[in-house]
């Protein structure tokens, strides 16, 4: 943990919005519109998730792939074998910048940053991974640069784009069981998390470890972190929560127009500055938003809520989350949505469809890049930097041990000063945001 300074905070936003003010490229699909209908792409970190992403732009032109593996790059070459291949993404955006369009960032959540902000300088559109960043200044960096240089961001968080999400915004919208006052998400299962650093192995000779690691301080490399252990450590990762809370929170987020808590308490086992917890609850506050009331929402990790036996709600997911208005409930996960009782709801009638079908997360995102619309993605950073916030605000209370409360827009936690060391991290020499 390090000292926190609010000066030195506006000192590197003051560089970083003058860093964004000059030498913006034109994005090479924009310059030339009818040279080719389609986007010259970049991938970061093309296998595992990210062999997902990339399928959602194969149609595209794939100009590069990199990956510190390469045992990956040579799996994701075979896929597109006229992409160039690069090991140090930052050699890559410099090789390809006058050509690039745009980049897609799936890399571990401690690098997300550093690839999107050195992509988007350039004036690139960027998809980037859930959540956001993995720390608090990174989402609100990424944020700024998106909205200074007018750019088409997605965070990926794939399942806003089905149906079944926008059915259940449709009935909160709709006022079917009235103000909502209350929600609970939550995923009952968790993963193991360590409490002290894993025994020291030799790096394989596939792997770069030290472009792994990237503004991460240096450490023995451990098969613990490398391929998909990292998300278990706070050096790399934030938990469970962090990997599933944007997309379970991102529900009441869209349904109910939140964007900034004014409190967050966590409870859980003791803190370990080591690993992550298996099991958190995290309780946030949110405002009046016009008409609508304040609401509690509260998230449930490695358990289930109690409220759920308490409302004696039938057959509950595993994961999922219930909206408690003043006429009823809706229960929803990632394919149904129930209302309750299900009796006083069995005529109700379904309230108009007003949210268009998705063509797509990917082809959303690849669509509004063609049109240079920032405002055509339904998760640009504008609204996932936000939720992304929300969620790693969360493990800062969890982490400090304090109920927080937080001045959104001048990103501090006035109640417990010690606590803002957590919003961000010293980078290790070589490596700036």
């Amino acid at each position: 943990m390090h000292t926190f300074s609010r000066r030195s905070f506006l000192k590197k936003s003051a560089i970083l919005s003058g860093l964004a003010a000059v030498n913006v490229s034109v994005p090479a699909f924009c310059a030339d519109a009818a040279s080719s209908s389609k986007l010259n792409i970049a991938v970061i970190g093309p296998c595992n998730r990210g062999g997902a992403n990339l399928s959602g732009v194969l149609q595209e032109n794939i100009l590069g792939i990199c990956d510190v593996d390469s045992r990956y790059l040579e799996q994701a070459g075979k896929r597109v074998p006229k992409a160039a291949r690069f090991e140090d993404f930052r050699i890559m955006l410099e090789k390809l910048e006058k050509d690039l369009d745009a980049v897609v960032v799936s890399t571990p959540d401690h690098t997300h940053a550093v690839c999107a902000v050195m992509a988007m300088r350039m004036g690139k559109h960027c998809y980037c991974e859930k959540p956001l960043a993995h720390d608090v200044r990174e989402c609100r960096v990424m944020q700024q640069i998106a909205a200074e240089k007018k750019l088409v961001t997605q965070m990926g968080t794939q399942i806003h784009a089905g149906e079944n999400y926008r059915r259940v915004v449709e009935w909160v919208q709709s006022g079917a069981i009235g103000k909502i006052r209350e929600v609970y998400s939550w995923l009952s299962g968790g993963r193991f998390s360590y409490t002290e650093r894993p025994a020291a192995e030799p790096v394989p000779e596939y792997l770069n470890w030290d472009l792994w690691l990237g503004p991460v301080p240096e450490c023995e490399y451990s098969s613990c972190y490398h391929p998909g252990g990292w998300r278990r450590f706070w050096d790399f990762g934030n938990g469970t929560f962090g990997d599933f809370g944007c997309h379970y929170m991102d529900l009441p987020f869209w349904a109910l127009g939140l964007q900034d808590c004014l409190t967050v308490e966590a409870n859980g086992p003791k803190p370990n500055p080591i690993g992550c917890p298996g099991q958190i609850t995290v309780k946030y506050t949110f405002p009046a938003r016009g008409d609508l009331p304040p609401v509690t929402l509260t998230w449930y990790n490695g358990q289930m809520p109690p409220i759920l036996a308490e409302k004696k709600i039938p057959n509950p997911p595993g994961a999922g989350n219930l909206f408690i208005g003043e006429k009823g409930m809706i229960l929803a996960n990632y394919e149904m949505h129930r209302l309750l009782p299900e009796a006083d709801f069995a005529d109700y009638p379904r309230p108009e469809q007003t949210i268009p079908s998705s063509v797509g997360h990917h082809a959303e995102w690849i669509q509004a890049c063609k049109e240079n619309n920032p405002a055509a993605t339904t998760c640009r950073f504008g609204y996932s930097g936000r939720l992304s916030e929300t969620v790693l605000l969360g493990n800062v209370a969890f982490r400090s041990g304090k109920k927080l409360e937080w001045d959104a827009e001048n990103m501090k936690i006035t109640n417990a000063p010690e606590a803002n060391a957590y919003l961000e991290r010293e980078y290790r020499d070589g490596w700036i945001l």
